[in-house]
């Protein structure tokens, strides 16, 4: 018996067949697969790809349910995001589509009108390159509207905070406030705080917010997850942990709650690290829903808000190199104590001299180490002098890059760089040309993610509006079989999991997605338009449009 697409329930304990599919899948040597027949068994792990015959025979009791031709992939993995930002932007101010200082500032208006109870307004998405100020925003434009409660902005990249005087004061951040260390505070001619705080210096605002209540943390934590189904991705990396987010991911795992699945990074090597690494990497957790076996840390910060470490002054603002968050030594010695541990170790490095200083401490460690089977690897690596691009080959290093980060930054990028330095920025083809595998993800909420966007933007190398025409930089593009695989078996080679997900591959968990066309027969600019009409993970459906 076959059930229509659109009526069909999850299967709770039967073995399923889902037939009349136009399947694509991997082989573990990352050739492209087509199928037309999927079987799993009732544990959810896949027992048979192929034609409906050959799966019949294999599973002879299973449940058949008709796909009804419809597009059948393996489910997306975004190696780079932020599970719990993404779940707390739906209950803060959205900048994300602000358009003008003017936008922005209403919006901040219009949200503390109607949350009059929030002790503090917080929001996401501003970008001042968008708005063409050519400055950052101030306290003060803030203050005309929002002054008897504290307001904290983060910036699109998550490397600036813009701020009201109220969260200054509470902060206590004012004129005889020294820069921390890897952070700034922006000044005016006297000296005084003007309200932007990059990269470390945000923190000074942040550890005087209230922590969220449990309550508040599950309900960010259901936000999120549900987003991430809607869009088909069925695995993520979360980019930097702490123990209360550990315990909340074990505990939904241990309720069957966890419906994305989570390769989790500790925040640092600091306190939670020791607490977290007591018995050391977690690589699989109730039936591989959730790993803890990484270590995310931070060389410098973003290039939009100029912190980006760069080897030589930033082509718009000759006054600066950036940033690194720490001098080399101290980078060792984090990188130490996680490598010591046993992890892998996932460094944020933007700029050409961060990617450079942790090159050479991973080029020092791994081999005392002898672990390059850990795979360590680079977040971003978006802007790399030519030629240490090699040397994440030479030394092992994976890097784990964001497609919609080149198209969402091309208004500025070069700008930032110059001609010379950008030929080295967002430079897919050329990693992938010498044998790299890159893990693909979006960085989420910076991005949107949505993988069907950074799958456009890899091939395309255009924005969802389709700038530019014919593509920035379109000699650095991805195949879409390339694309296909950085957001599938290659991000889960970047996690040690190849072997359980990634592919649809007999042996593997049956995590898969139903999509409305098929994205290697339409058109390029089609692609980001994609839409998911049901999620599974493990052979349960955890989302139906």
């Amino acid at each position: 018996m076959a059930f229509a697409l659109s009526t069909f329930l999850a299967p709770a304990h039967a073995d399923t067949i889902i037939d009349h599919a136009n399947g694509y899948t991997l082989t573990a040597a990352g050739a492209l697969q087509r199928f037309t027949s999927l079987g799993f068994d009732d544990l959810g792990r896949v027992i048979a790809v192929g034609s409906e015959k050959d799966t019949a025979a294999r599973l002879p009791d299973a449940q058949h349910i008709d796909a009804q031709g419809k597009t059948l992939l393996p489910g997306l993995i975004d190696a780079h995001g932020h599970v719990f930002e993404l779940g707390e932007i739906a209950s803060g101010v959205d900048l994300f589509g602000a358009t003008s200082l003017g936008g922005a500032v209403r919006a901040v208006a219009e949200f503390s009108r109607t949350h009059p109870k929030n002790a503090w307004i917080v929001g996401y998405g501003w970008n001042q390159e968008v708005w063409k100020l050519g400055r950052f925003p101030t306290a003060a434009e803030l203050d005309a509207v929002v002054n008897d409660r504290p307001v904290l902005l983060h910036r699109v990249d998550a490397h600036a905070s813009w701020v009201n005087t109220k969260a200054l004061e509470m902060a206590g951040i004012g004129k005889d406030t020294p820069d921390p260390a890897g952070g700034k505070i922006e000044r005016d001619a006297t000296g005084k705080p003007t309200g932007v705080l990059v990269d470390s210096a945000m923190e000074l605002v942040n550890k005087v917010v209230p922590l969220p209540t449990p309550a508040q943390a599950r309900g960010t934590l259901d936000n999120a997850l549900a987003a991430l189904a809607k869009v088909g991705l069925t695995s993520v990396h979360d980019a930097g942990i702490k123990v209360a987010q550990d315990d909340l991911y074990r505990d939904y795992a241990d309720h069957g709650k966890l419906t994305t699945r989570v390769y989790a990074m500790i925040g640092d090597t600091a306190g939670d690290f020791d607490e977290l690494a007591r018995e050391g990497p977690l690589k699989s957790y109730a039936n591989d829903v959730y790993a803890l076996a990484a270590v995310k840390l931070y060389s410098d910060g973003a290039l939009g808000s100029r912190g980006a470490a760069l080897l030589s002054p930033y082509s718009d603002m000759p006054s600066t190199k950036g940033l690194l968050f720490y001098p080399n030594a101290e980078m060792l010695v984090k990188m130490n104590k996680a490598m010591k541990a046993g992890y892998q170790v996932n460094i944020h490095a933007i700029g050409d001299a961060g990617n450079r200083q942790i090159l050479d401490a991973y080029a020092q460690l791994i081999p005392q180490y002898k672990n390059v089977q850990l795979r360590h690897r680079i977040e971003h690596a978006q802007v790399v002098a030519p030629e240490d691009i090699p040397r994440f080959k030479a030394l092992g290093i994976i890097p784990s890059m964001q497609p919609t980060h080149a198209t969402s930054d091309q208004n500025m990028a070069e700008h930032r760089v110059g001609p010379e330095r950008i030929k080295g920025a967002y430079a897919w083809r050329t990693f992938l040309d010498q044998g790299s595998r890159i893990a693909c993800g979006s960085d989420f909420p910076v991005e949107s993610p949505n993988p069907f966007e950074g799958l456009h933007a890899a091939v395309t190398r255009q924005n969802n509006a389709g700038v530019p025409a014919g593509g920035w930089y379109k000699n650095q593009a991805m195949t879409m079989t390339e694309a296909f695989r950085c957001f599938t078996l290659d991000a889960a080679y970047a996690a040690s999991q190849e072997n359980v997900i990634g592919s649809l591959e007999p042996g593997k968990w049956a995590d898969f997605i139903l999509v409305d066309r098929d994205i290697f027969k339409v058109a390029p600019e089609q692609i980001g338009k994609t839409v998911v009409l049901q999620t599974w993970m493990g052979g349960k459906r955890v989302y139906k449009r």
